[in-house]
Formats: C-alpha cells, sequence, structure tokens
C-alpha cells in the first residue's frame, strides 16, 4: 500500500512544527509536511529552528524553495541529517516572493533546471526527494508542457510528483486567487500517471473530503489537502481506518485537545507563546454547536499577558458536543 494515499499540502504560515504535531495526533498514517522554507532561509538564518520537528510527526516531509542546485544539495543534507522522510522541491508556488527569486512556479518554464536541481539533491541523500508543481504556468498548454515538464524531471531521477491539479498564473492573479481562480483538470493528471506508470503521482486542488479521496485513488498514486484540514483537522479523523485499514479506536475531538494541551503546557515552558499554538486548533471543533463561541474565546484572549493552556479548557466548555 502507497505510504502517500494522503499527504498534507505544504503551506505558508500553517504547517509549522505545532500544526503538524496536532494534525498528528488524529491521524498516525497521513504523510505530513512542513511549510515552504527557502535555501537562504536554511543556510543564512537560524537553520535549527527551521529544522526542528517532533519525533511523533514522521512520516514528514520537508518542503525547500529555490533554484540553485548546490544550495538544495546543501539543503538536503540538512534535512536528511535533522531526520526528515522526505525532501520536496517548490514548483507551484505562484507569489511576487517566490517570483523574484526564481523558484516556484516560475520553474515550470524550466524543466531542465529543474532536473540539475534534482540530480544534485539526490547525489548527496538517500531519502526520497519529490517535486510539487502545477499543470503550467501563464499561458503553456496544460497537457502538453506539464507532460514534457514530467518527462525531463523524471529522466532526472525524480520519481515522486505532486501536482496540483490547476495552472499558475504569475500575471494578474494574487496567490489567494490562484488557489480558486484557476480551473481544475483532474484528467490531466490521470492522464499522466496512466502515460508515466512507474512515476508516484499524489494529486492536490479542490480535494475536501474522504470521499474525494478515494475517487481519486482509483486513478493515481495518492492524494494531497490543504485548506481543509487546516480549517477543519477533525475530517482526518478516520483516514487512518479508511484509508490505510486501521483497527484503533477513534479519538474524540477533547481526547485530542487534552493531549494537545499536554503539548502546549510543554512548549510553553521552553518559551513557546501560546498564540502560536492555540491557533490551530481554533478548527478542532468545526460544525459542532459552540465552535463559534470556542473560536471567539480564544482568539479574544490567547495573546493576553498571562494566558495558558487554561484558556481552551475555559474556551471547551462552550461545545455542546451529542
Amino acid at each position: 500500500m502507497p505510504e502517500r494515499r494522503l499527504s498534507l499540502a505544504p503551506m505558508m504560515d500553517y504547517t509549522d512544527r505545532h500544526d503538524r504535531y496536532l494534525l498528528r495526533l488524529i491521524t498516525k498514517e497521513m504523510w505530513l509536511f512542513t511549510e515552504m522554507i527557502t535555501t537562504n532561509t536554511l543556510l543564512n538564518a537560524e537553520p535549527q529552528r527551521f529544522l526542528k520537528h517532533d519525533e511523533s510527526e514522521h512520516p514528514v516531509a520537508i518542503q525547500l524553495g529555490g533554484s540553485n542546485p548546490a544550495d538544495l544539495a546543501t539543503c538536503s543534507k540538512l534535512a536528511e541529517q535533522a531526520g526528515f522522510d522526505e525532501v520536496n522541491l517548490n514548483v507551484g508556488c505562484p507569489s511576487d516572493r517566490v517570483k523574484s527569486g526564481r523558484f516556484g512556479a516560475s520553474l515550470m518554464a524550466t524543466p531542465e533546471l529543474v532536473g540539475r536541481c534534482m540530480q544534485a539533491m539526490q547525489a548527496g541523500v538517500k531519502i526520497p526527494v519529490s517535486v510539487k508543481c502545477r499543470l503550467g504556468i501563464d499561458d503553456q498548454d496544460e497537457y502538453h508542457h506539464l507532460k514534457n515538464f514530467i518527462s525531463v524531471v523524471s529522466g532526472a531521477g525524480c520519481e515522486i510528483f505532486y501536482i496540483h491539479a490547476r495552472k499558475a498564473w504569475l500575471q494578474g492573479l494574487s496567490p489567494k486567487e490562484n488557489r480558486d481562480i484557476p480551473p481544475l483538470n483532474y484528467e490531466a493528471v490521470y492522464r499522466i500517471k496512466e502515460e508515466f506508470p512507474k512515476l508516484e503521482v499524489i494529486i492536490n486542488g479542490g480535494i475536501k473530503t474522504l470521499s474525494d479521496t478515494k475517487t481519486h485513488l482509483q486513478h493515481v498514486d495518492g492524494c494531497m489537502i490543504g485548506r481543509e484540514a487546516y480549517s477543519n483537522p477533525y475530517m482526518l479523523a478516520e483516514v487512518d481506518r479508511v484509508l490505510y485499514g486501521s483497527n484503533a479506536d477513534l479519538k474524540s475531538r477533547m481526547a485530542i485537545l487534552s493531549q494537545y494541551i499536554d503539548y502546549i503546557d510543554n512548549e510553553m515552558l521552553s518559551g513557546t507563546s501560546l498564540t502560536q499554538m492555540s491557533r490551530h486548533v481554533l478548527g478542532l471543533f468545526q460544525g459542532i454547536p459552540g465552535a463559534k463561541l470556542w473560536r471567539r474565546h480564544i482568539s479574544e484572549n490567547a495573546h493576553k499577558v498571562g494566558s495558558n493552556s487554561q484558556l481552551l479548557l475555559e474556551a471547551a466548555e462552550f461545545i455542546r458536543e451529542n
């Protein structure tokens, strides 16, 4: 059974180590991802700050942003030494900052460069190296250019492709608009899997339910889910049973909260602020009576001096689970 049947999409400002810890309390099998971390950040800032993760997070992949093969190779080695299970190259982010740095989605225009990056990254590590891309950029033909990109990059040794089933428009659309406005074309991703059957192909974009996931798994090796997993994390509660055949008991939301509170208490002893951690749990009770009051109580008070995990217990009193 493929390990990457379901993966967490790397999301800037969302999938930090605290969010990943929370999600690992909900699912033991889902493949987790860091936020995108640029090579400049790892090489010139505080690498241990960005490489830090809890042992419970495994399996967990690190996503790198960059286009210099030597820098990517060095950062891949750092990631492997830190204990990550996979290194992923971002070839899909359409933000202005990414464009100016010549990485992210703009790299879809230069598949040969991506191939050189792959070869450099793979040469120095034993863990899998993968790519996350779009269908194409701007006026590129969705399938012709995607097929060429996959052909070139897989020819350089990459065997794992996460494909967001939308184009990225580098001119005219904001990063937020690029997540929703370009139409989804799942068939293009299915076709890539048909034409490159030996590659591991994971589909991303607009996937919101486990039912959606099961449908896609009839055509590709795995699915990647993003915003829905963040805004409604408990939707992942049945992942291990439905997608991986686990017989483990289903945890309640309150049980997950209790375990996360233990984590918060421990992290606060090390100087981590409550707000860094409490924001990730706001969606835990989505769809449950009292969820709005739960979110409001935390949002309005977590930043106050002296706030601690007791705040979450107070907020939980608003919840009316059946």
